[in-house]
């Protein structure tokens, strides 16, 4: 009987992909307002392109609202806050990704282009955008509100789970695709090369598509422990936040309880 269960247990990983990865650090970088079908094939956007070939594609990903705000609130607490607008600034409270992993021992930090500095509260500053930077809403995590400057360039000395938001000039919000493209190329190549030899995992999302396509978006997973190939599972922002408290053992957050997990992508233990 203990080996049939364990013959069950060994098909069911093998079906979802395995049990779920615990990298050593987490990167999830978040652009802007562009539907999957202006990025996916688009040759203004050579280097994501050759990221997803590189790893995993979502071909079905998508956003969770309009406008940009509730879906940076809904990554990194699994509700929206039934917020529905940009509407800055914000004075927030509960549970979120940052105080989860901090519970567990584990380090989490957001860094934004343009930040004026470490902890600011500014709602606009040059290309810099808080309605981007949901830590900024929470007063107690002001020590782990970062500006890009701060990431570090020793890779090994990362948080846990970090975020990288460019800012507007750069997130294809206000730039076209190719300045996105050139910009990913030049800030995250580096860490995309080392990840997938340091058990480590990139991914790349998009807050909201540009209003024409059901809020479809391009989602992209890069490490070693990933993968090369596309899936077309549905996955949304709920999900990715699920797939890495999976990976920590953290709480369940909000909807991310509901959502589904990144599933079917990774590789096989050795």
């Amino acid at each position: 009987m203990k080996k049939l269960g364990l013959f069950l247990l060994l098909l069911a990983q093998q079906a979802f992909g395995g049990t779920l990865p615990r990298p050593d650090h987490v990167v999830i970088v978040i652009e802007e307002n562009k539907a999957f079908s202006q990025i996916i094939g688009n040759r203004d956007a050579p280097y994501i392109n050759a990221l997803a070939r590189r790893g995993m594609l979502f071909t079905h990903s998508y956003g969770v609202a309009h406008p940009s705000q509730p879906n940076y609130l809904a990554l990194f607490t699994g509700s929206t806050y039934d917020i529905s607008s940009d509407v800055c600034p914000l004075e927030l409270s509960g549970d979120n990704l940052m105080d989860s992993l901090q519970k567990r021992g584990l380090s989490f930090a957001i860094y934004s282009e343009s930040l004026p500095a470490a902890g600011a509260e500014d709602c606009i500053y040059g290309g810099y955008r808080r309605k981007h930077n949901p830590v900024a809403d929470w007063k107690e995590l002001a020590a782990a509100n970062l500006p890009l400057s701060a990431f570090p360039r020793e890779f090994s000395r990362l948080p846990t789970v970090s975020w990288v938001v460019p800012d507007q000039r750069n997130d294809m919000h206000d730039g076209s695709i190719a300045q996105g493209d050139a910009w990913l190329r030049q800030n995250l190549d580096a860490y995309a090369n080392w990840a997938v030899k340091h058990n480590s995992l990139l991914i790349i999302t998009w807050d909201e598509d540009n209003g024409s396509a059901g809020n479809r978006v391009a989602t992209i997973f890069v490490g070693e422990m990933v993968r090369h190939g596309s899936s077309p599972q549905h996955i949304d922002h709920y999900g990715v936040l699920r797939t890495i408290e999976e990976m920590y053992g953290l709480p369940l957050l909000n909807k991310s309880a509901t959502a589904q997990v990144a599933k079917g992508v990774w590789k096989t233990p050795h």
